[in-house]
């Protein structure tokens, strides 16, 4: 199967006379699959997420999507990257407009992102396609495990775990084919962060998504994730499949955060 993102040699200084965030690392990510970028704070893990979104662009070395450089080109394939591909951040009352009702909330990537003529329909009053533009809302409420009445409310209503459903929903709207999860759980408490992880592991599987989740928390990778890299000091110190890099880790700051960082409870 051939690798949908390549970073291939990628380093990345934020300034010239900085030290490198990432230094020569190379890892691709299949179609469908899941992958877990996993270190400490400094490491590079969400330098090397903004190089594969796009929003940079490395020092040295390719980041490629399909191919290409990410969120680049025609204006038009500039619009069909950013729909494809989907971020999720860590902080989901930073990420949530609170000036916002939830429906608009979700609707504002298809005024930027989805079918012009479609939302110029909806705008103008439409009725046909405003109750299209609703089914869409809901249908990713409901992927979220969130109620149909969540439309009418404000980000402030929700607790933690469930603005981060609306954030994930928000993602999903454009039908994306990649989801990148920066710490998405980090900010909440155990119990919830499973739930989180574990209804990212379903829509994962159910809409067929490639999965990159950014985390400091090996336990959580291992839940969520079936490939893994290891990143130190903006360097790759161990890749691979999950299970085989917990068993056998090749770098003793592998073998630490796996001794350091506590498991999520089972089910």
């Amino acid at each position: 199967m051939s690798a949908l993102f390549t970073l291939d040699g990628v380093s990345h200084h934020y300034r010239r006379s900085a030290p490198a965030a990432l230094q020569d690392v190379t890892f691709a990510v299949e179609e469908g699959h899941s992958l877990g970028l996993v270190g400490e704070s400094g490491s590079g893990k969400t330098t090397a997420l903004s190089l594969m979104l796009g929003l940079r662009r490395p020092t040295a070395g390719r980041v490629l999507f399909e191919g290409a450089a990410p969120a680049s080109g025609s204006r038009a394939a500039v619009r069909a990257f950013r729909r494809a591909v989907q971020p999720v951040y860590q902080d989901p009352f930073a990420s949530l407009d609170p000036r916002q009702r939830v429906d608009s909330v979700l609707a504002e990537p298809l005024r930027w992102l989805g079918d012009r003529d479609h939302d110029r329909d909806a705008e103008r009053g439409d009725r046909d396609a405003r109750a299209s533009r609703r089914d869409r809302l809901v249908e990713a409420l409901r992927d979220v495990e969130l109620e149909d009445d969540a439309l009418l409310r404000y980000p402030h209503e929700f607790s933690g775990g469930q603005r981060q459903r609306i954030a994930i929903a928000r993602a999903l709207i454009t039908r994306p084919r990649v989801l990148l999860a920066d710490e998405p759980v980090s900010a909440l408490d155990l119990s919830t962060r499973l739930d989180i992880v574990r209804l990212l592991a379903r829509l994962q599987a159910e809409h067929g998504m490639t999965l990159v989740m950014v985390s400091h928390d090996l336990s959580i990778v291992a839940e969520l994730c079936a490939d893994v890299v290891v990143l130190q000091g903006g360097r790759v110190v161990d890749a691979g499949r999950t299970a085989d890099v917990l068993a056998n880790p090749r770098s003793a700051y592998t073998r630490a955060l796996i001794d350091a960082v506590p498991r999520l409870p089972q089910a």
